[in-house]
């Protein structure tokens, strides 16, 4: 089968021939149609990340495709199906964690000593087939073709389950920090759940489009969000704390901050002009929080409720891409096809 191979930290990705994976006990062979390019493909192949020890080393955590072969003991799953995979495909079930937080979430991911994880420490999505645990899939709604799916894998995941760690009432205003992977659709996730939306960024030529997404307003930074009135919960989608860190002046009193994008070099900043103690704020972080809530996102985007804005490319562009992607060139998700 074709792969894109990464063979050392900072090499080009090559799309090359290696052995077609078969899959195990509990485990599906999916025939992978769309694979999506998240921005921690770029720092796991540049080192930023611990670089997988795989052979071959093929990353990728946003497959989307068909099952083609089952193997032992699954039923939940049969050939034919429309599946994603996703980031985290299994837990060891016995350490103190899963004792505690049974489940396949992101929080498994840096907890659990046994956690197998697609792209890190098992084969990843960047390929013609991949194989995977089949307690780790998901059914993709048939109104969802598998290019629209696959960012909703990851994207889509993190940006709704941030939001749903939120927790935000009815009454209450979202702002969504970072309009661009994560960003874009947490934005319409807010407005199809019917919060008054403010989009946050510096960008000035992404201002019209956070309208068009559902944003009730733009500003650029956290003394343009306080201007406007504040918001009671910050979703921050972007890589940079040192932005999450200026955007804690527009949290209201009780406000939640989510931390959903991940800066592998800053620090959130909690200096004296943020009382967060006196205003009864909360700084809160958020990962995937499991499959049923990936099936709501991917049910709100199979009603056209949110719509993921990707760009396309044949497998043989993954170098190009993952460049691309790294410049932050791509708006908003690149998708490679196989």
């Amino acid at each position: 089968m074709r792969a894109a191979v990464v063979d050392a930290v900072n090499a080009p990705w090559r799309v090359r021939e290696v052995d077609t994976p078969r899959p195990g006990p509990g485990e599906v062979l999916i025939r992978v149609h769309a694979s999506g390019v998240c921005h921690n493909d770029v720092l796991v192949s540049r080192g930023v990340f611990p670089f997988p020890q795989l052979d071959p080393v093929v990353i990728g955590h946003e497959p989307a495709g068909e099952v083609v072969e089952v193997g032992a003991g699954v039923t939940t799953r049969q050939v034919g199906d429309r599946v994603g995979a996703t980031w985290v495909q299994g837990t060891c079930g016995r350490c103190e964690h899963c004792r505690r937080d049974p489940g396949l979430t992101g929080r498994a991911a840096t907890s659990c000593p046994g956690v197998r994880m697609t792209g890190l420490n098992a084969p990843g999505g960047h390929a013609e087939y991949v194989a995977v645990s089949a307690a780790s899939t998901v059914l993709l709604p048939e109104a969802l073709g598998y290019e629209a799916a696959a960012p909703m894998l990851c994207a889509g995941y993190t940006a709704w389950s941030a939001l749903r760690t939120a927790n935000p009432r009815p009454h209450e205003r979202v702002a969504v920090l970072g309009i661009g992977g994560l960003g874009h659709l947490a934005v319409q996730f807010s407005r199809a759940c019917g919060f008054d939306t403010v989009a946050v960024t510096r960008t000035p030529d992404k201002h019209e489009l956070a309208r068009k997404l559902g944003a009730d307003e733009v500003v650029g930074d956290g003394a343009a969000l306080r201007a406007a009135g504040g918001a009671d919960v910050i979703l921050v989608t972007g890589t940079s704390y040192a932005a999450a860190t200026d955007a804690l002046a527009g949290l209201r009193p009780r406000g939640r901050m989510v931390l959903a994008g991940i800066d592998p070099g800053g620090t959130l900043a909690i200096g004296p002009t943020f009382p967060i103690w006196s205003r009864g704020q909360q700084i809160l972080g958020a990962t995937h929080l499991g499959l049923d809530r990936l099936g709501e996102a991917l049910d709100l985007a199979a009603g056209g409720a949110v719509t993921p804005m990707v760009e396309t490319f044949d497998a043989d562009r993954a170098d190009e891409v993952v460049r691309r992607v790294e410049r932050n060139e791509v708006r908003f998700r690149a998708v490679l096809r196989f």
